[in-house]
């Protein structure tokens, strides 16, 4: 839409005052004459030389016009007999220049990608051969209407911005230009369309041509419009056969010449029902010459057409066919996006369509409507296929998964800059010793040493750091490893978790129980590394009680271990470096001493036990040295002090017994006590037993590695060990026998295999190891280690005992089982192994690696040979991942990607030729980023699909046969999916990515269900079905087994699971979505399946049409069908669903009256238990965009707990939020009476005053608040978000209006609720579920109890109160509406409903939307466009009108206007007065009297909207993020509330932190004024993403010299000028996306980095680029900082200090002189890489920056193994201070204006440091990460961003 001041239209000549000459030129003979037949002056352009004599406005180049309006009028007549040119220069949203030509010069037309040239040929009545398009001597007056927009749109496939300049040559008279948004007629005046009710816009009169009295306008003038319908659509089909679109102008100038008037372009205004258009099924061929003629009027002359009154629908019509001609302005679509959406179709056939093979004419394809007539068959699986994704079919058993065994063994090791701290109790006897307890990572395990039988103690997210046990085994504490540590007590019986609390250690490193576990102790590390000692009271928590602290104490005394006394819990001991301490815990507190050790008083002591007879007093110690000492601990003396030593050969010097550490003597790691015995396990590898006296060994038994800890069980019968290579095992001592319990990996599994025909499963892992495991008793089978090349892939051979192993040297060889050892090797890649295959039949090998190369094995015989190698096939750079390679069932199809990520290449096994290739980055053509390959698998033999996971987190379904995508799922996961499986029969598809596991039932086609399991500690990194498909296996950390609870479903013989007869094309649900229209997708709701255009459609079916009982339905889905089960029934002892022709009962089929049977008070405020039922399906008739609540693709979630501080001592207080979330629904109210505004924006709801634009924040939901609601006495405000991680339940919120208070906290039962609604008394709420159960429940507004609730059969989009009565509201949804009446008795509340179907004569499959008009009138919108008026007393549909073309999504009514909103943008007002009167005529009403009054289109699909009750003016929300304030009576819409579309990059502050620019995903810079933060300039690019942004320093010139540089996607870099708003440079320095960008201290020089590592430095004034620096070349640049230093300084030359940061861990800081061309490294920082990302799929950033307050300090975060912020002192070279952090950090800014430091962590928490202090405050408030944090210049203000939200904070105390 134009600005204000441009709109209704804008004299071009008088703005830019053409007669003073000043911002406008002339060239050559430019004259004011006087015209006759206009009667005004007019300018004369007249010359031999048209190039020379000319008009140009503006006066320079490089100034422009800014004129926006679509609709150019150029009113001029040409001069015989010369020729004349007109040159537009237009601005396409891209900031591309396109030049236009228009002239009667031009033969032919001719376009380039900047110039557009068309012939305007005037011919007279006998055209001259040698002077053609010469106007002739009696050429007229012409109005050239030039619709900019589609003229770009149609000849070059771009959006037009707006017009830049114009240039008038001679020869020719002009009047003057205009532009606007309108269309206007120039034949018909205002009076004329008044009198005649014309649709149409009258020529205003400044700009019409004067007629005489009596005359006609076409005898006198010319109206061009170009381009024209016709030539849109000639063009369309033009492009769809690879011609050019027609082109040309041309008037045919005889007697009496008329130009066309198109006046059927404004019909389509009225709202009406189109008849049905003939079908053609082959492409049209269209002979035309360039030009479009304009002839006689004699023959051509039209008269305006009278406007066409509204179809008449009444329930007795016919079947009408909605025709898809022009929609509702009568105009199409634009051909290119029809030519992109037509290729994306898929029909019931799974066949691709073409343009000229569809039954309809080009137009949207949301303007589709895909009725189909009755005549057509439709299967059961079709039927099935067809039903809503509301009626999914439950995924049950739910869980489907139970962790059966787990093979690994880890405990965590602690480590610390200056030394590790070891975990002392990797394992634990349990009381009778039968059983022990230990880590395996996240999981506690309790293994049977007997049965080896597991039980599982599940419940921490990250590594178990230390383990303890009472002594009755009634409590298990366990600590987890990741900071801040929390602390589980377990009750050890049960397996419950007791008790969960934070330690205030920051990481807990020991815990140790006393006796009666009353007591607990633990050590640990703080956050500056001080050795911390806690103690808590845990008597009560046994009880229900809690865990209570007693006591925190700091302690400068190293300590390794730590024990509680067994016979006196006031007594502890501790040992360490260089000591030993004796504690006791008197009054409450803990205090220590330390013991005198003389002489082994600087020893490094591990491990220590007390001995166990209760007149004992001897402590026992040992040290890495080898001593073990006897303690007295009551006289705190040493007793003794042995030493263990290696013992000596006679023959030579050498000990016998080598050790694992430096020093004589044999480093002991553990020590156990029992009565008579002590173990010792030390480095070498042995495990000791001896006596107390240890006079002699006992027994000894020797490991593979050194000991980490051993164990004596209570009868001191057996001894627990454990090593550091993963092993677990025990010495019984009677038996002398040495039992291994466990074998683990020690380190990361990369890839397994299974063996077809046995329960073997092969894991290589990053310990060089190769294992074999038997999956029945979980034990290892066999070990093959390669010290050199690390295992990289594994196959099993299906039939023989052998497997294959890929390692990282490119090798490949083959094992026998059976002799253990390696049948043969090949080297036939030169990179590492990346994938490894063979197929099932046994006949052929298949290997892959990192050069490309793929490798073809004959491995029938038992020693396999290489038959082919080939170079360049697969990827080179594709994601790591077990399934890169993969062989079909068939063992015919070979699937890899490559040989670029970008595609996935199918080959036959046998010969290797390709048979497809498909390009995965071309199947969403929405996306403005290239999506590539990740993982492949294939599905089972029938129907033959490949699935593909892609790094934009879906999983796509490709046909092998043509490489059709006939399914997608979406949103698998947060990050792409490495690993993907799906089960022999196609039940179940399992995929895993980051430390999640997914199983998802792949057979329901519409709401595709999942559940989600997590366990593992570390990212998972393969999955896969055992053989005999009742378990799965997922490798990671460990190897885990789950159980796969679902029962077997036979099947019949022959077929196979997962093959339906209908393609799974035809259906889509929520994380599954169908192809999407290229173009209508960008402004749309996002659709969850797009319309299948066809010649026949299935029969229309009863939405609860139930069967007879015992009967059969051919066409409803079988007990064998993949469609969802039945209806879910509601809850109570009886509902009655009551259709128009007959009843159902949904419970026992009884009857009831006219309102049908009562529902009775819901018992305790919780559902009854459901019922199935079984019913038919119906088709989706129009794509679903009703959905209520889309929540953003979250990386991460809020942290579980954030430490807010109290509101006195906030040094940040919330400004302003910048944002509006456009994917809620229903989430703007606004009272005009009392002013109250309030809208959300993530998980706030933000409270604003329009007048001052000062907001509030009511924070308090955990997830994004999805919908609102106000009450009527506009008190109370209730807003409701969806489930998080710590609740399954929707959470709604009720909000005192006055003073912003919680007035209370209401849990749903509902994973998300989709709808509000109060009572028109205020007593009763109604809230509407949506995910899971579709649920509506009814609160008491006074008790805020439950007073019923019903779990609806079918899906439901609104729903409403009755405002004239307060018992009754209404439901809409598939194919229905229902009406409901409340009865309350007492305290009982009941239920009754009534439910009528939709009449076929409305042709909706769906209603959305619905509101209550006068009484007793309920209007309701639908999914095609129709809006159907309802008789809620006679519950009838009497009338029915086409209101839209697409989806309604929102109507309101206040009197006799109603207001629509559908989900292409446009807003319309409707007078519906004459409604009551046509309710009376019952069937034989008609809509002619429903007049449309107004309309606006905005910017994207509505899905808010409120309004006056004069309905004159309201606010309406849309899915760009935008809010609007409309005002119908000026027919204005006005920005409210604007937010970026897509996720927030980076912002940057003018120098005088006047205003701030922000760059988003969505390809914009914005410029907001910081003072109000409204929206001030914008500059969009298509189809790129803006990535980083830099403001010019203030040194760079005068502050309308200011400019802002930007970074691309595609590598290029824009430089805008803020004074001119006009982009001022573009250039491309790299070929990768840009990722960060910086401006030289003098302005001059732009740094600027991309993802490949490369900096380039480009001079502005020049546009060149000087230099590329590749120094940091392999991983993105991730930070690009320039500062000024003087010269000199820091011992190097130069200026300018500036430093760039990389994703591999690099800074680099260099020191230069641009202006001399001097750049010098001056230093470089390299860290190790952190183990564990953050967040999911969100890898840690590295952040670098310069400190304001002293420039010799380099502040850097996410670098490094360790969650800190470290300063790096640039003069010393050296680390000068660390501040620990609870999480990576994502973003990090500091402030100039006071020693503050912001910190933004994934965990959606923002951290406020005070480094003068070390003081911390953390801040919630964002719904996602933290990513960007920025400081102003001045540190007064911090901006905050996390995906598209931007948060504005008051600093306070600067």
């Amino acid at each position: 839409m134009a600005r204000a001041w441009q709109h209704p239209f804008l004299s071009v000549f008088r703005h830019f005052k053409v007669d003073e000459w000043k911002r406008s030129a002339k060239e050559g003979d430019v004259a004011t004459v006087m015209d006759k037949t206009l009667k005004c002056t007019v300018y004369r352009v007249r010359g031999s030389v048209s190039a020379s004599n000319y008009i140009q406005l503006p006066r320079t180049g490089t100034q422009s016009l800014g004129l926006t309006g679509r609709y150019l009028y150029v009113l001029f007549r040409p001069l015989p007999p010369r020729h004349f040119v007109i040159h537009l220069d237009v601005f396409t949203e891209d900031s591309q220049v396109i030049r236009v030509s228009f002239s009667s010069l031009f033969k032919e037309f001719k376009s380039t990608a900047t110039w557009l040239q068309f012939p305007f040929i005037c011919e007279a009545g006998t055209p001259r051969k040698d002077a053609a398009g010469v106007p002739p001597t009696g050429a007229r007056w012409t109005c050239l209407q030039l619709d900019l927009h589609d003229l770009l749109l149609v000849y070059l496939n771009r959006r037009y911005g707006h017009l830049k300049s114009i240039r008038l040559c001679a020869s020719l008279l002009v009047r003057n230009l205009y532009t606007s948004d309108l269309c206007f007629d120039p034949a018909v005046t205002a009076p004329e369309a008044r009198r005649a009710k014309l649709p149409v816009t009258p020529m205003p009169r400044e700009m019409a041509f004067p007629v005489p009295k009596g005359q006609s306008w076409h005898d006198r003038y010319v109206h061009i419009r170009f381009p024209s319908d016709s030539s849109k659509g000639v063009s369309t089909l033009g492009q769809k056969n690879g011609s050019l679109p027609e082109a040309g102008l041309s008037a045919l100038c005889s007697t009496g010449s008329a130009a066309l008037s198109s006046t059927a372009a404004f019909l389509g205004h009225v709202p009406r029902l189109l008849p049905h258009s003939a079908p053609f099924n082959k492409p049209t061929q269209v002979s035309m010459s360039p030009e479009v003629q304009m002839h006689d009027p004699a023959a051509s002359c039209r008269v305006p057409s009278a406007p066409r009154p509204l179809p008449e629908i009444s329930m007795s019509c016919e079947r009408l066919e909605v025709s898809s001609v022009g929609g509702p302005s009568g105009r199409g679509q634009e051909p290119s996006a029809w030519a992109e959406a037509t290729d994306k179709c898929v029909n019931s056939t799974n066949v691709h369509v073409s343009a000229h093979e569809l039954a309809v004419v080009p137009v949207a394809p949301e303007d589709v409507a895909p009725h189909e007539p009755p005549c057509r068959e439709q299967s059961g699986q079709q039927a099935a296929l067809g039903k809503n994704r509301f009626q999914q079919r439950s995924f049950l058993p739910d869980p489907i998964l139970r962790l059966k065994g787990v093979i690994g063994f880890g405990g965590h090791s602690t480590r610390w800059v200056r030394r590790p701290m070891r975990l002392l109790a990797c394992a634990l006897w349990t009381k009778d010793g039968a059983a022990v307890v230990y880590p395996c990572h996240a999981v506690i395990v309790m293994l049977h040493v007997d049965t080896r039988q597991q039980r599982f103690f599940l419940g921490h997210t990250d590594k178990v750091s230390a383990l303890a046990l009472d002594g009755s085994n009634s409590l298990l504490a366990s600590a987890q490893a990741r900071a801040p540590s929390m602390l589980r007590l377990w009750d050890f019986q049960t397996g419950a978790c007791l008790s969960l609390f934070r330690s205030p250690v920051h990481v807990v490193c020991s815990l140790s129980f006393s006796d009666s576990g009353a007591l607990l102790c633990g050590t640990g590390k703080d956050r500056h590394g001080r050795t911390v000692v806690v103690a808590w009271d845990t008597a009560q928590v046994g009880r229900g009680g809690e865990a209570v602290l007693l006591t925190k104490v700091h302690t400068d005394a190293d300590i390794q271990a730590f024990k509680v006394a067994f016979f006196d819990e006031t007594r502890m001991a501790s040992c360490g470096r260089g000591g030993v301490r004796l504690w006791r815990l008197r009054r409450g507190g803990l205090r220590s001493c330390a013991v005198d050790l003389g002489e082994h008083h600087a020893l490094e002591f591990t491990d220590l036990a007390f001995g166990q007879d209760l007149d004992s007093c001897t402590l026992y110690v040992c040290g890495r040295s080898g001593h073990i000492l006897e303690i007295d601990h009551q006289h705190m003396a040493v007793r003794r002090a042995r030493r263990l030593l290696p013992t000596q050969t006679p023959s030579g010097p050498l000990p016998k017994r080598q050790t694992f550490s430096s020093g004589p003597g044999i480093a002991i790691s553990s020590l156990s006590v029992s009565q008579v015995t002590c173990a010792v396990g030390s480095e070498d590898g042995y495990l000791r037993l001896w006596p107390l006296d240890f006079s002699s060994v006992l027994l000894e038994a020797e490991h593979e590695g050194p000991i980490s800890s051993v164990c004596v069980s209570p009868d001191g019968l057996r001894v627990l060990s454990t090593t550091s290579s993963g092993h677990l095992g025990f010495l019984d001592v009677p038996s002398r026998e040495y039992s291994v319990l466990m074998r683990s990996h020690t380190a990361l599994v990369l890839a397994l295999a299974t063996k077809c025909r046995q329960e073997h499963l092969a894991t290589v892992s990053q310990d060089h190891t190769v294992r074999v495991w038997d999956l029945v008793t979980l034990q290892q089978l066999y070990d093959f280690t390669s010290p050199k090349e690390a295992p990289r892939a594994v196959a099993f051979h299906p039939t023989q005992p052998t497997f294959f192993c890929g390692f990282s040297g490119g090798a490949v060889c083959s094992f026998s089982l059976e002799a253990t050892e390696v049948l043969v090797e090949h080297r036939c890649h030169r990179g590492a192994v990346t994938g490894l295959a063979t197929s099932p039949d046994g006949s052929f090998l298949f290997s892959s690696c990192s050069r490309g190369s793929l490798a073809q094995y004959d491995c029938a015989a038992t020693q396999c040979r290489v038959l082919r190698v080939a170079a360049n096939v697969v990827c080179q750079d594709a994601h790591m991942s077990p399934n890169a390679l993969v062989v079909s069932g068939d063992s015919r199809l070979l699937a890899f990607v490559g040989p670029s990520k970008y595609t996935v290449t199918i080959m036959d096994t046998a010969s290797l030729d390709e048979l497809l290739r498909v390009d995965i980055s071309a199947l969403d053509g929405t996306s403005s980023r290239l999506d590539s390959a990740v993982a492949v698998c294939f599905g089972p033999a029938p129907p033959g699909h490949l699935l593909v996971s892609t790094s934009s987190n879906t999983v796509v379904v490709l046909d092998t046969t043509s490489g059709r995508m006939v399914r997608e799922l979406s949103g698998v996961h947060p990050t792409a999916c490495p690993s993907l499986a799906l089960s022999r029969d196609g039940r179940f598809l399992l995929t895993a990515a980051d430390r999640a596991i997914k199983v998802w039932d792949y057979l329901m086609q519409a709401n595709l269900g999942c559940q989600v399991y997590i366990g593992h500690s570390e990212p998972v990194q393969a999955v896969a079905f055992s053989p005999n498909q009742q378990q799965l296996l997922s490798v990671g950390d460990a190897i885990f087994l789950w159980d796969i609870l679902a029962p077997n479903e036979r099947l019949p013989p022959g077929s196979v699971r997962g093959s339906p007869g209908a393609p799974p094309a035809c259906e889509a649900g929520p994380g599954m979505r169908q192809l999407e229209d290229t173009v209508s997708g960008a402004d749309g709701l996002p659709r969850w399946q797009v319309p299948v255009p066809s010649q026949a459609s299935p029969p229309r079916l009863g939405p609860c049409a139930g069967l007879p009982e015992g009967g059969d339905d051919d066409e409803g889905p079988s007990e064998e069908s993949h469609g969802p089960k039945g209806l879910r029934q509601a809850s109570g002892s009886a509902l009655l669903v009551k259709e128009a022709d007959r009843v159902v009962d949904a419970a026992c089929g009884a009857a009831g009256d006219s309102w049908g049977l009562s529902m009775p008070p819901h018992p305790c405020g919780q559902p009854s238990a459901q019922s199935p039922r079984r019913a038919r399906a119906q088709p989706a008739a129009h794509p679903d965009s009703c959905e209520p609540f889309m929540s953003q693709g979250k990386a991460s979630s809020l942290a579980k707990s954030v430490s807010s501080p109290p509101a006195s001592s906030e040094r940040l207080h919330l400004k302003a939020v910048v944002g509006y979330s456009g994917n809620g629904r229903a989430n703007v109210v606004w009272r005009p009476d009392t002013g109250f505004f309030a809208y959300t924006c993530g998980r706030l709801v933000v409270v604003e005053d329009l007048h001052s634009g000062a907001q509030q924040h009511w924070l308090g939901h955990p997830e994004e608040i999805s919908t609102l609601a106000l009450s009527h006495d506009a008190q109370v405000l209730a807003s409701a978000s969806g489930h998080s991680s710590t609740a399954s339940c929707g959470q709604i919120r009720l909000w005192e209006v006055p003073g912003g208070s919680c007035r209370q906290l209401i849990s749903h039962r509902d994973p998300t609720v989709r709808a509000l609604a109060f009572s028109p008394d205020d007593r009763l709420l109604i809230t509407l579920g949506y995910d899971g159960d579709c649920t509506l429940a009814l609160w008491s507004m006074s008790t805020y109890e439950l007073l019923s609730s019903t779990r609806l059969p079918e899906p439901v989009h609104g729903v409403a109160f009755n405002p004239w009565h307060a018992g009754e509201l209404a439901c809409v949804g598939q194919g229905a509406i229902t009406l409901w009446l409340l009865q309350q008795r007492g305290a009982d509340v009941s239920l009754q409903v009534h439910r009528e179907r939709i009449p076929e004569e409305v042709r909706a499959g769906k209603l959305t939307s619905l509101c209550y008009g006068a009484m007793p009138l309920l209007y309701c919108g639908s999914d095609t466009g129709q809006v159907c008026v309802w008789d809620t007393r006679a519950c009838r549909c009497f009338l029915a009108w086409e209101a839209d073309n697409s989806e309604i999504g929102v109507l309101l009514c206040s009197g006799v206007r109603l207001v629509s909103g559908s989900d292409s943008g446009r807003l319309r007002l409707w007078a519906v007065e004459a409604m009551l009167e046509l309710r009376r005529k019952g069937s034989g009403a008609r809509s002619s009297s429903v007049f449309m009054e107004r309309e606006l289109t905005l910017d994207g699909a509505i899905v808010s909207a409120v309004f006056h009750d004069s309905m004159d003016m309201g606010v309406a929300g849309s899915v760009a993020g935008t809010l609007w304030y409309i005002n119908w009576a000026e027919g204005t819409s006005t920005h409210l509330i604007s937010g970026h579309r897509s996720k927030v990059n980076e912002v940057a502050f003018s120098p005088s932190e006047s205003h701030c620019a922000t760059c988003s995903d969505d390809g914009s810079v914005r410029v907001w004024s910081l003072a109000s933060m409204e929206l001030v300039i914008q500059f969009q690019v298509l189809n790129q993403s803006c990535l980083c942004l830099a403001w010019s320093p203030p040194s760079c010139g005068r502050p309308e010299q200011q400019q802002v540089a930007a970074g691309y996607s595609d590598g290029t870099l824009r430089v805008f000028s803020i004074s001119r708003t006009a982009m001022e440079l573009k250039m491309r320095p790299h070929l990768a996306a840009l990722t960060a960008i910086a401006f030289s201290a003098d302005g001059q020089t732009i740094l600027s980095g991309d993802k490949d590592g490369l900096v380039a430095v480009s001079r502005l004034c020049t546009g060149m680029t000087l230099r590329v620096l590749s120094d940091q070349r392999g991983a993105p640049i991730s930070t690009i900082q320039s500062t000024s230093k003087e010269d000199g300084d820091f011992g190097v030359e130069g200026t300018d200090l500036w430093l760039a940061a990389s994703g591999d861990q690099r800074v680099s800081i260099w020191a230069s002189d641009w202006p001399q061309g001097h750049c010098e490294l001056m230093d470089w920082l390299s860290f190790p890489a952190p183990a564990l990302m953050e967040a999911p799929g969100c890898p840690v950033p590295s952040l670098a920056a310069f400190c304001p307050w002293d420039g010799a300090l380099l502040v850097c975060a996410g670098l490094g193994v360790h969650r800190e912020v470290i300063f790096y002192s640039l003069r010393h070279k050296q680390v000068v201070e660390k501040i620990p952090l609870p999480f990576f950090a994502v973003s990090l800014s500091l402030s100039p204006g006071a020693r503050l430091m912001a910190i933004g962590f994934a965990e959606c928490v923002l951290r406020l440091v005070d480094c003068t202090s070390g003081a911390v405050q953390d801040f919630a408030g964002h719904n996602d990460s933290v990513r960007l944090c920025r400081f102003t210049p001045a540190g007064r203000l911090l901006f905050t961003a996390a995906h598209r939200e931007i948060l504005v904070w008051e600093v306070t105390g600067c």
